[in-house]
């Protein structure tokens, strides 16, 4: 057998049936999906069409369903929604959990958050497995070893009646990162400035393995964030090969193999790696020492520079359709060509989301903090990727850091990442956010959006403006 990539041994041990005569990349399989994640936003369709076709979910074990989307982030909140259309959305999602058989985490479960910080600290998701679902930032699950990728409500509904998806084989490429990264800089920067390079559509079509010094020296939740960011730069799955790192991750996981099942998942999982030999379609090399901390200037995740460089000018760009681009964000975000990126004010700081709220960036951002005030004008919020992550934090004191600093210490959710509940920007309001996405109106209609680490998020919201986190290192 010719040498093959960890995503080609993943899709070839999970393919049912070959559904066309082709080879390689383009070709179409029926491919069997191990687990899928839920959410009240993404599945209502899915489920309305098994209950017209009068079809039961194949294997309700395999599916996890979590509110996360729609569901307040108050500090005393209820199991009440803030609009009746949200409300609707929660409570036809737990008709559809209760009726078809699957474990459902509502508002109000201990266990509750988003989806993508919840299935990894449960265990829920291994190395080894497919896992398909309705939300884009499923790549985050790549970190574990696992192949993960979002699907639209229609194969969602194709899923849960079959546990298979028809799928078309990826092209593949790797990004290598080599070396360690500078203090201050943090795999949020990373995987930005690989979105910066390539662009928001320079992995479209494929399956991106990230390996590499660089990433075997983060931890599991670091990888999460490059493997959820990577989709801002197209990639269609993503992968890492699983190491001892992830196997020590797993072993609390409460739904991970234990015992001897444990060790002979080890010695599979072990195996979970691209051939030394194996081509790839592409590859990228990206030096860790040359990163630096970034945020985004635009309305793209790919129109993002160094803290320390200037808001770049339209008329300097050659080309037609990406001079008018520049020219919309720079309306939009209400910059002037030439600025100062460490001069642009802010008037809200956000610390959560799928990205950026597990315990270790929240650790990150407290560090920052510690001692310091917001400054005046300046509305923080931390918003913890779960019910679990918020204990654990409050069990160190973090709690009491940001509060202390001016913070507001909620509830889990996905929050003003994408503003679908009651926490929104106001039209003109200028955020520091560690979230993924800064489209336009993402955390609400007129809002502008800075993308940044949840250390730099910190940071800024500290000094009331841009800056570079090592800034506020040299000062202690």
């Amino acid at each position: 057998m010719p040498p093959r990539t960890l995503y080609d041994k993943l899709i070839d041990s999970h393919t049912v049936a070959r559904l066309d005569d082709r080879a390689g990349p383009g070709a179409e399989i029926l491919l069997y999906v191990d687990r899928t994640v839920l959410n009240e936003y993404t599945s209502p369709q899915a489920f309305s069409g098994l209950r017209e076709a009068g079809r039961r979910v194949w294997r309700p074990e395999a599916a996890l369903g979590v509110v996360d989307h729609v569901n307040p982030t108050a500090p005393d909140r209820g199991a009440a929604m803030p609009d009746e259309g949200g409300a609707r959305q929660v409570r036809y999602f737990g008709e559809n959990c209760r009726d078809f058989g699957i474990e459902l985490l509502d508002v109000l479960h201990p266990l509750q958050g988003i989806e993508h910080v919840v299935a990894p600290e449960l265990g829920f998701v291994l190395p080894g497995m497919v896992v398909a679902a309705g939300d884009s930032h499923t790549t985050t699950y790549g970190a574990l070893g696992a192949l993960g990728f979002g699907i639209g409500t229609s194969d969602i509904e194709h899923y849960l009646a079959t546990q298979t998806l028809r799928y078309r084989r990826m092209r593949t490429m790797r990004v290598t990162l080599d070396g360690a990264l500078p203090a201050g800089v943090t795999a949020k920067d990373a995987v930005m400035a690989l979105i910066r390079r390539i662009g928001a559509s320079g992995a479209t079509g494929y399956a991106v393995e990230f390996a590499g010094s660089g990433v075997a020296a983060l931890s599991v939740e670091a990888r999460m964030t490059i493997c959820n960011m990577a989709v801002e730069g197209g990639a269609r799955g993503v992968v890492m090969a699983p190491d001892a790192a992830v196997f020590d991750y797993l072993a609390d996981k409460p739904r991970a193999p234990k015992g001897d099942a444990r060790e002979a998942a080890i010695r599979h999982w072990s195996g979970l790696r691209s051939d030394a030999d194996a081509v790839f379609d592409r590859e990228i090399r990206i030096d860790a020492a040359e990163i630096e901390p970034l945020v985004t200037w635009g309305i793209s995740p790919d129109q993002a520079a160094p803290v320390g460089a200037r808001v770049p000018d339209p008329d300097a760009e050659p080309d037609a359709d990406r001079r008018r681009d520049l020219a919309r964000a720079l309306a939009y975000m209400g910059l002037t060509p030439g600025t100062a990126l460490e001069s642009v004010r802010i008037q809200r700081a956000f610390i959560g989301s799928c990205t950026n709220a597990r315990l270790s960036d929240l650790r990150e951002a407290a560090s920052v903090l510690r001692g310091r005030r917001v400054a005046q004008g300046v509305r923080g919020m931390v918003v913890p990727g779960s019910s679990s992550v918020r204990r654990a934090a409050e069990a160190e004191g973090l709690d009491r850091v940001f509060t202390e600093a001016g913070f507001e210490w909620r509830q889990s959710g996905c929050s003003l990442c994408l503003a679908m509940n009651d926490d929104v920007l106001a039209p003109g309001e200028r955020c520091a956010s560690s979230t993924n996405r800064n489209f336009e109106g993402r955390q609400g209609a007129g809002g502008r959006t800075h993308l940044m680490s949840p250390a730099m998020v910190a940071a800024a919201a500290v000094a009331g403006h841009l800056t570079d986190v090592r800034r506020l290192a040299r000062e202690i």
